[in-house]
C-alpha cells in the first residue's frame, strides 16, 4: 500500500536548553563522583524519561528535604529553591549541589537588588509552579506578590505604588506576560522592570520558531511533559500563530492518531527539558504510517553553554 505524503516542519532551535542540560549533567557528575544513591530534590527537569534515565543511574527524586539522609549528597534541581532549602542543607552539614539554571539565578538576584533598594516585587508566573516558589521565597513573606492574568494586576493590594518592581518566570509565553507588563505598568507608572528580559533565550526561541512554523501546517506536535512550564506554552503559542491542531505529546505512544486523519503537513517541535531522542521517536512513528519529507524551520542558532558547579569539576 502506498503511504500518502506527509511534510514534516521541524522546528529549530527545540529541545534540551543549555539550562537543562547543564542540571542533568550536574546529576550525572555527581553519580559519578560519589556514587549512588544521589539524591534530587523534585524531578531535575520536567521530563519522566530524563528522569527515569537518571533513576536508572542511582538518583533517587524527593520532594522535600526532609526525605534526605544527612550522609548522601543532595541536588536542586533547574527550577530552583527558596533559601529555605539550602540554609536548612547547610544546618544539616548535608553536601548540596544547586543546579538552578543561571537565568533562574539572574531573577533571583535581581528580586533582591530590588528588595535591596525598598522595592516590593511583583511576580509574573504561575502559582505553584517550582520555579515561581524559588523565586518568590528568595524574598521574607509579602515582599513579592503573584501575577498571572491582567485580571490579576487589577486587584492587586501593595504597599507603595510608587515603590515596585516586577521580574517574570523565565518560561512564560512572550506575548501573555507583554499583556501583564502592560497592566501593571498602567496601573503603577512607577513600576520597575528587568534590566534584561526574564523570559530566557530559549523560551523565546522555541515560541519563535512556532510561530513562524504554525501558519504552514495542519496540525502541531509538540514534545514535552505535562509538568512543563515552557512545552505547554508552545501548545497555546501554536495554536495562537494559525495552527487548528495543536498537541502535547510526552512519547510517540500518546499521538492521537484519529484526530491526525487526512493531514498533509504537521509541525514538531520539542521544549527545553525534551530530548531530541523523543523527538525523533515521533518522526519514526509517522515515518511508519507516510511518505515523510522533512524540512527544517530554523529561526535562531544556539550556542550558549553553562559551567557546572566547581565542587564536580576536574582537576586540570
Amino acid at each position: 500500500m502506498t503511504k500518502p505524503p506527509l511534510t514534516v516542519y521541524l522546528a529549530a532551535p527545540r529541545g534540551f536548553c543549555a539550562g537543562v542540560d547543564r542540571a542533568i549533567k550536574i546529576v550525572e557528575m555527581a553519580l559519578e563522583k560519589w556514587g549512588a544513591p544521589v539524591y534530587v530534590r523534585h524531578e531535575i527537569v520536567h521530563n519522566r524519561y530524563v528522569v527515569d534515565g537518571l533513576r536508572d543511574k542511582g538518583a533517587v527524586f524527593v520532594e522535600e528535604l526532609d526525605e534526605c539522609p544527612n550522609d548522601r549528597p543532595v541536588v536542586f534541581s533547574a527550577h530552583g529553591v527558596p533559601k529555605a532549602v539550602p540554609a536548612e542543607a547547610a544546618a544539616r552539614e548535608m553536601l548540596y549541589v544547586d543546579a538552578t539554571c543561571p537565568l533562574v539565578s539572574k531573577v533571583h538576584i535581581e528580586a533582591e537588588r530590588h528588595n535591596d533598594r525598598g522595592l516590593q516585587i511583583v511576580m509574573i508566573g504561575h502559582a505553584g509552579h517550582p520555579e515561581t516558589v524559588g523565586t518568590m521565597g528568595q524574598l521574607p513573606e509579602g515582599e513579592v506578590l503573584l501575577v498571572e492574568t491582567p485580571a490579576d494586576v487589577a486587584t492587586l493590594d501593595v504597599r507603595d505604588p510608587e515603590k515596585l518592581a516586577f521580574v517574570t518566570q523565565t518560561t512564560l509565553s512572550i506575548d501573555d506576560t507583554a499583556e501583564v507588563v502592560a497592566a501593571l505598568q498602567a496601573r503603577f507608572p512607577a513600576i520597575v522592570g528587568p534590566h534584561k528580559e526574564d523570559i530566557c533565550y530559549a523560551t523565546t526561541n522555541r515560541q519563535e520558531a512556532v510561530k513562524a512554523m504554525a501558519p504552514k501546517c495542519d496540525a502541531m506536535l509538540v514534545v514535552g511533559a505535562p509538568n512543563s512550564s515552557n512545552s505547554k506554552r508552545l501548545v497555546e503559542v501554536g495554536a495562537r500563530a494559525g495552527c487548528s491542531y495543536a498537541q502535547l505529546v510526552q512519547r510517540a505512544t500518546d499521538i492521537d492518531w484519529r484526530a491526525l486523519e487526512g493531514i498533509s503537513s504537521l509541525g514538531i517541535t520539542a521544549g527545553a527539558s525534551a530530548p531530541e531522542v523523543l523527538v525523533n521517536e515521533v518522526i519514526d512513528a509517522f515515518r511508519d504510517r507516510y511518505d515523510v519529507t522533512v524540512e527544517q524551520v530554523e529561526t535562531a542558532q544556539e550556542n550558549v553553554e553553562f559551567k557546572v558547579p566547581r565542587v564536580l569539576r576536574q582537576p586540570a
